[in-house]
């Protein structure tokens, strides 16, 4: 019999939950205050103005010809609006919207459920798509394409394969890895737009837009320093105003302010580049022990107590994009920009990121 322990592991008991993960937590996936915090139209959508010039002339061409909106798939970082984007559409067709993700539907006849009770125009929703089972996958061909389904009844010499016809509907997924699809379904999209990160200007307005719905009193200053030091991500700036309204109600008389959001953002180690405690340990360590590098990923790992899926999935994509870290063929190399935005001084001769020699950390120069 197995045994499934409920402890976590040692890497996961040492780090605290970050503010800035782009993941929702329990509480943002489930809860009523959070879903107010939604745009519902694509006016008050703010950003990714050519996706919404796109959504917006599909949905009038739908609507003049009166048919169902053509199967959209949406990808890119997590935190961008996906699952928002869907839920527009509906609001915008005036049909409803089924939301659910692909690790739910683990049997054929939860998609067959899903499909059958899908009203003409409505839309579904399907979040990390690409994580599909194949028989389900196989299921939506014909769906996608004739809106039918051939289902198998019966067993053996007694089985037969009996057509149902399903009401016309738009599919809309979601996945923060493209390439994982597989081509049959991706080449079923009629629209495949990507999502992109969000101006700290776009954020400011976000951050603006949900303290008015949360009644809470916040100057364009503050909005944006928040917008800042949100990595680009929605979900992650609304995250930090939350916390930010807390700190402002309990130390403060509840407005926020450019010097009470700076307080606030400090006090939850947020830094102005959107790094948090265990980013900046990350680059301390690779400068402070490895002279900057470069470092192998299972050193860094072993270094830091985390293990090598945590460092490249949770921690490396931002420090990649924000050019505080590269990848070579040797190993991690903390970047001129990491050693001065830390407070070092980034060594004159740093060794060459792309050298094969090998680097002797009780010299300051590569040996032969």
């Amino acid at each position: 019999m197995a045994i499934i322990s409920s402890q976590n592991s040692p890497s996961e008991q040492s780090r605290p939950p970050s503010l800035l993960s782009n993941q929702p937590t329990r509480e943002e996936q489930h809860s009523p205050a959070e879903e107010s915090l939604r745009p519902r139209s694509l006016q008050e959508y703010i950003g990714q103005q050519e996706l919404k010039e796109v959504l917006h002339i599909a949905i009038e061409a739908a609507k003049a010809r009166q048919e169902p909106l053509d199967h959209l798939l949406l990808y890119g970082p997590p935190g961008l609006g996906k699952t928002t984007v869907a839920l527009i559409l509906a609001a915008e067709m005036g049909v409803n919207c089924k939301v659910t993700s692909a690790p739910a539907l683990e049997r054929p006849r939860d998609i067959v459920g899903l499909l059958v009770n899908l009203q003409e125009g409505d839309i579904l929703f399907i979040d990390e798509i690409h994580r599909l089972s194949r028989m389900t996958e196989e299921l939506l061909y014909p769906a996608m394409e004739d809106f039918y389904l051939d289902l198998t009844v019966g067993k053996q010499q007694t089985a037969r394969t009996r057509r149902l016809k399903l009401n016309p509907f738009t599919l809309v997924g979601a996945t923060t890895r493209a390439g994982a699809l597989t081509s049959p379904l991706r080449d079923r999209f009629g629209l495949v737009q990507r999502l992109r990160f969000y101006h700290p200007e776009e954020l400011q307005q976000i951050v603006q837009r949900g303290a008015a719905l949360l009644q809470t009193p916040i100057t364009p200053e503050a909005a944006l320093e928040i917008g800042r030091r949100s990595r680009g991500t929605p979900r992650i700036a609304l995250r930090l105003l939350k916390r930010v309204r807390d700190y402002a109600d309990v130390k403060h008389d509840g407005r926020i302010s450019l010097e009470v959001a700076i307080a606030a953002l400090e006090l939850f180690n947020v830094d102005p580049a959107g790094l948090d405690w265990s980013d900046r340990r990350l680059l301390s360590l690779m400068i402070e022990s490895y002279q900057g590098g470069p470092v192998g990923i299972e050193t860094l790992a072993a270094a830091t107590g985390e293990d090598v899926q945590t460092i490249e999935e949770v921690y490396e994509p931002y420090l990649l994009q924000m050019g505080y870290l590269q990848r070579t063929p040797r190993g991690r190399v903390a970047t001129p920009r990491a050693w001065q935005h830390l407070g070092y001084t980034p060594p004159e001769n740093q060794l060459p990121l792309l050298s094969s020699r090998p680097y002797n950390p009780s010299s300051s120069t590569p040996t032969a």
